[in-house]
């Protein structure tokens, strides 16, 4: 038994420490899907936990979100799908690298995050929140805050994106005048959470 655990525990310290090296199957995934998305000139912005990543908060994940519109991933299936990606069910958003075995979560302009019922931040065109990181685009910050806080504040199986709204606030010194950059509808929560940041992460 010792020796499976110690194994176990082996392999995950080394798929972390590739993974904070810039090396995992994860950010391989998301290098060779950039390039693909850039040489069809389809407009795109790295979301989820790599886009956390470039916004000064290091946290593991084991696929790829990328905001992107609903033509960009029609013409995107059209030419790969069976060339080194598949569908997880037919027509569905989720795709996988059957090199990496990693999946990509597409996100669809105009959809809702959370719940994915109306409200009042929806998934924005890549086009306008990109910012270029040194690796990929990524949803740039105030957009990137709005979607987290409006997926925490309406789908309860997701209080991982309060945390990580938290943990920007405290990695990047964000303000309370931060919440003049977003919403209305997330004014209130971003300012509650604000407040949570305030205690040192230690004593949190």
């Amino acid at each position: 038994m010792g020796n499976w655990v110690d194994e176990a525990v082996g392999r995950a310290l080394e798929k972390a420490d590739e993974y904070f090296m810039g090396i995992h199957e994860v950010q391989r995934t998301a290098d060779a899907l950039v390039r693909r998305l850039r040489e069809m000139r389809i407009d795109f912005a790295i979301a989820g936990a790599l886009a956390l990543q470039v916004h000064g908060v290091s946290r593991m994940t084991e696929d790829v979100d990328v905001l992107i519109t609903r033509e960009g991933l029609e013409r995107f299936k059209e030419l790969w799908l069976g060339r080194g990606y598949v569908e997880l069910r037919p027509g569905g958003k989720p795709i996988r690298d059957t090199e990496t075995k990693v999946k990509i979560d597409f996100l669809i302009t105009g959809d809702f995050p959370g719940d994915g019922r109306p409200k009042p931040i929806a998934f924005p065109d890549p086009r306008a929140a990109a910012v270029e990181g040194e690796r990929y685009a990524v949803v740039v910050l105030p957009r990137f805050v709005e979607l987290k806080l409006a997926s925490g504040m309406t789908a309860p199986d997701r209080p991982r994106d309060l945390d990580d709204v938290i943990r920007i606030i405290r990695a990047r010194g964000l303000g309370r005048d931060f919440q003049d950059e977003l919403d209305p509808y997330v004014r209130a929560k971003y300012l509650e959470l604000w407040a949570v940041a305030q205690t040192p992460a230690d004593e949190y």
